[in-house]
């Protein structure tokens, strides 16, 4: 095989782990096939098999990937502010708003996944060590822990009652009541 050939072996695998991490993100796992995922991104569902061992495999990539777009943002917050207050305001302010209570394919992997990994224990692992780094960035222990509990679960109610008054009343009392963590 060429060197070019594999090169766009890996963009292609690249493609679709990014392709199903905001599919599975914005669908569900379950409501979402391999082939949705090729298809996505202009390849055949039989490529698939040469990139990935099973849709379980993409799963756990799609969740990894998720967690490291999530934590350069984090990081970006951070790097944008004059302090941690000023970056966690602003992630509040981002976190709990309409756009991203509408948009679960581009939002949160801890929000996003949370269901999912719920039923299918497979890619818990990766999963779990993404919340434990979110919420690290948030606050040291479990501060950082209840922090960003409270910030996924407004978000996952919010967008459970979207359309309805209560949804933006969920995220301005999150909004409101997650004080900066403390230094």
């Amino acid at each position: 095989m060429s060197r070019a050939s594999k090169a766009d072996a890996q963009a292609n695998r690249a493609a679709a782990v990014k392709a199903a991490s905001r599919l599975f993100r914005e669908q569900g796992v379950p409501n979402v096939s391999v082939g949705d995922v090729m298809r996505s991104v202009g390849l055949t569902q039989g490529g698939f098999y040469k990139q990935f061992a099973s849709k379980a495999a993409l799963v756990d990539e799609a969740v990894h990937l998720g967690f490291i777009d999530m934590l350069r943002y984090l990081s970006d917050l951070q790097d944008g502010s004059a302090d941690h207050a000023a970056a966690w305001s602003s992630l509040l302010d981002t976190y709990l708003s309409v756009e991203h209570r509408d948009d679960p394919g581009a939002g949160c992997p801890a929000a996003g996944f949370a269901g999912d990994v719920a039923h299918d224990p497979r890619p818990r692992e990766t999963y779990a060590a993404g919340v434990r780094e979110m919420a690290g960035w948030i606050a040291p222990g479990n501060a950082g822990l209840a922090a960003l509990s409270t910030i996924v679960g407004g978000l996952l109610l919010a967008r459970a009652t979207a359309g309805t008054e209560v949804s933006e009343e969920i995220l301005g009392a999150v909004r409101e009541a997650a004080s900066p963590p403390a230094d």
